[in-house]
């Protein structure tokens, strides 16, 4: 009997290792940090800062090299918020990495600064590797804490703890802690006919088609939300469900779960306020569409997005 992708691992054991935001080594350390760790970190010769002016991390350049990496020092003119600052971890050789919120707007910058965001370093080649992954955490954290300085009970403000691992209510003393919030994402498949189901967001680049994706929602199985979503998105009822990888994805604080679905029937009915296309592709297409560029009839997403990981591994599995 001929394997189907979902009695195999191949093609990589781990493929979530290929995606962007995936390489954080990062010890966080997270049962042991006291209130006054952050303090402790920035005492340590060698500490490495990333600095974001809102959701942009602040890049230095030289016209040839980018340098994400600060000393305290560097940060005099740019009104960091230490009180704001964010332990992410050490690294093996003992090394505190530290997120901090500056003032200064990124559009006023000196020149040797270069602002950016998440998605342009990675799909820009800004950064790349461990890096990037600790960057991914660093905007998770900014944004939850940000997003979180007044109480959810009784609306006082509340004061981080731990490094921003936990924010205190000052008032009643109801504690919070990071969320993620999990997506599915999935690549439908028809075995049948050797095509799989793309769709484009209305926000996609016009000749785009990813994967359909979706928030998981309380009581309910990643399973169940693959399912759930794809039939509200495409009107396609699904089967058997594979997980095959994960991806942080810091905008703001997302997991993307990557699946592969089974097609249980074909017919595709669109929800226009959700997609504006979802249609079926054959192999030969998405083969075409994955070395394609922007200026195609049809392309893929950024080789580091999961949902090219999923796309690509159903070519090659």
């Amino acid at each position: 009997m001929t394997k189907t992708l979902f009695d195999t691992d191949a093609p990589h054991p781990e493929p979530g290792s290929l995606t962007a935001f995936a390489g954080n080594m990062l010890d966080r350390q997270a049962e042991y940090r006291a209130d006054d760790c952050v303090e402790k970190a920035f005492a340590i010769e060698g500490t490495h800062i990333y600095a974001f002016s809102g959701a942009k991390l602040i890049l230095k350049h030289d016209d040839r090299v980018l340098d994400p990496l600060f000393s305290a020092y560097e940060l005099a003119d740019l009104q960091p918020d230490f009180d704001n600052a964010v332990l992410l971890g050490y690294k093996e050789s003992g090394e505190p990495r530290i997120a901090v919120p500056v003032g200064i707007a990124a559009d006023e910058l000196a020149s040797h600064f270069k602002p950016a965001d998440a998605r342009a370093l990675y799909r820009d080649a800004l950064l790349e590797g461990e890096i990037l992954g600790e960057v991914a955490q660093a905007v998770s954290l900014l944004n939850w804490n940000a997003a979180n300085r007044f109480c959810g009970k009784c609306g006082s403000p509340t004061e981080p703890k731990i490094g921003g691992y936990k924010r205190v209510c000052t008032a009643c003393d109801h504690m919070m802690f990071p969320r993620t919030d999990p997506v599915v994402i999935m690549l439908t498949v028809d075995i049948e006919n050797d095509r799989c189901l793309l769709g484009r967001s209305h926000h996609f680049q016009e000749g785009m088609y990813s994967c359909l994706a979706g928030f998981v929602e309380p009581g309910e199985t990643i399973e169940h939300a693959v399912r759930r979503e794809t039939f509200e998105e495409a009107g396609i009822e699904t089967g058997r469900v594979r997980y095959h990888a994960s991806q942080p994805w810091p905008m703001p604080h997302s997991l993307m779960i990557g699946c592969y679905a089974e097609a249980t029937s074909s017919d595709i009915t669109i929800d226009p306020q959700e997609m504006s296309d979802v249609r079926w592709f054959s192999r030969a297409e998405v083969t075409q569409m994955l070395d394609a560029g922007p200026d195609s009839t049809f392309f893929a997403p950024h080789p580091g997005a999961i949902a090219y990981r999923l796309m690509r591994d159903w070519i090659e599995w």
